[in-house]
């Protein structure tokens, strides 16, 4: 699955203002971080519910493997392609309203997922679920970073709140995979047959889980608008809006060139993608085969699933303690690395034996993967964190999501094309291991530096370019 600073540097805008401070500074640490992971909560629970059943909903649709890589792809192209625009996007029109309008897009996929059996209106709802991820890649956290430190100061501790809200996210992950497995199989031969017949095969029991996920949406749309306070933003137009985009794009781009320790943390990210895209695509795949039926194998990789979300909920937990431990946040990035390069290595060796030895070490090494994740996401959010201003915090954290996406969607359409065995799982691993091995060094401290977004543009004048 599955987060930035910087003082004027040549050629930057020392113009443009600093993002406002969230509404009335009264809203404390405390009470933010609730809201912030409680927002977590909600938004990864529907997506949750659909994991474990949206490979095998998918194929018994009548897709191919290759065909649900394509999917998959579309998703992340999709997401790659909107990162940087809508994290301007949330620096001028504000975190509260592009967080519902993600919901609302989440819902609206969902609704396809659990209704339609076209190739078109999968993709269809891939893109929107794309767009969905870009707009809530950087929000959330932003309020909830630029909250704390209205109120408390940019020298307060993020690492426990970021690692909360990690925590929170795998929570409503491991929760969701576990409904979401669950229902097909509770509903059983019966009332599966009797839900299939009365709608005509547009319900089916595995598109259960994805149409209550919908629902889940709409409660996260209601608490966004209710609970996140922001402060008043000036007037946007849609010709200023447009206007500051590409200066978003092109300071999100030059982050990750001028900045050795925040090319670290991209390539992290891209790292995490390969590593997502594997388990993702291949799991759900070992784990019917083993039970021999799809709803069988749904309800086996949603306990799987569910055991791999808590070990990251467990790892992100543990990520103050693991920088504390190694001394620094760059070591605790290294050590989960090793973690999920670890991960990987044993499902590629135990990949085609169902003996109580492979099965078990494959098991250790799926749990490991999201154990070295949790811990390693923290800690690389909070070293982007303290190299990037409130001006452009949510364009860091896109640029950030942009690097994972991209990584996803070439690491899905090549696992859809190999071999099933070994190859994938191990390629996966060797991209994680290079990156994790750029953070045996650590990186020099450096000044925040301010990011220009896109910010609206005042009427009567004319885009800077």
């Amino acid at each position: 699955m599955n987060g930035r600073t910087a003082t004027p540097q040549p050629g930057d805008d020392a113009s443009i203002p600093s993002a406002p401070a969230p509404e009335g500074r009264g809203l404390d640490p405390l009470t933010a971080r609730r809201r912030f992971i409680t927002v977590s909560f909600l938004f990864w629970l529907p997506i949750g519910m659909s994991i474990a059943t949206g490979v095998l909903l998918f194929t018994d649709r009548g897709m191919g493997l290759a065909a649900i890589a394509g999917f998959f792809a579309v998703h992340s192209l999709t997401a790659a392609a909107m990162e940087l625009p809508t994290g301007g996007l949330s620096d001028v029109i504000g975190r509260r309203t592009v967080l519902a309008t993600a919901g609302l897009l989440n819902c609206t996929a969902f609704t396809l997922f659990g209704l339609a059996g076209a190739a078109w209106a999968i993709t269809l709802g891939m893109a929107l679920m794309g767009c969905a991820r870009a707009l809530s890649s950087g929000p959330a956290e932003a309020w909830y970073v630029d909250t704390v430190h209205a109120h408390a100061g940019p020298d307060a501790d993020l690492r426990t709140g970021l690692a909360r809200g990690g925590s929170a996210m795998s929570a409503a992950l491991a929760l969701g995979t576990l409904l979401g497995g669950g229902l097909p199989w509770l509903l059983g031969p019966g009332v599966g047959e009797w839900l299939t017949d009365a709608t005509g095969g547009l319900v089916i029991p595995l598109s259960v889980p994805a149409l209550l996920g919908a629902l889940v949406e709409i409660v996260f749309v209601l608490y966004v608008l209710s609970a996140l306070p922001e402060p008043p933003r000036p007037p946007a137009t849609l010709r200023g809006v447009v206007g500051g985009v590409p200066a978003a794009i092109a300071a999100g781009l030059r982050l990750g060139v001028r900045d050795a320790l925040i090319r670290r943390v991209l390539l992290t990210a891209s790292a995490a993608g390969a590593a997502l895209a594997a388990v993702e695509l291949l799991t759900p795949g070992r784990a019917a085969a083993l039970m021999g039926t799809a709803e069988s194998g749904a309800l086996l990789f949603a306990s799987l699933a569910c055991a791999g979300f808590l070990c990251s909920a467990l790892g992100s937990q543990l990520a103050p303690a693991a920088a504390r431990l190694t001394r620094s946040s760059e070591r605790a990035v290294l050590a989960g690395g090793g973690l999920v390069t670890l991960g990987l290595t044993l499902l590629g060796i135990t990949t085609g034996s169902t003996s109580p030895w492979a099965t078990a070490a494959a098991v250790t090494g799926y749990g490991l993967v999201y154990l070295g994740l949790g811990v390693a996401g923290p800690n690389t959010n909070d070293l982007l964190h303290r190299r990037v201003d409130a001006s452009g915090r949510a364009t860091a954290l896109s640029v950030q999501s942009l690097a994972l996406q991209l990584v996803a969607a070439a690491a899905g359409l090549t696992v859809g094309i190999l071999p099933l065995g070994p190859l994938p799982w191990l390629l996966a691993a060797g991209v994680v291991l290079a990156v994790a091995l750029l953070w045996v060094r650590r990186a020099a401290a450096g000044p925040q530096v301010p990011l220009p977004s896109a910010r609206p543009v005042p009427a009567g004048s004319t885009p800077e370019r």
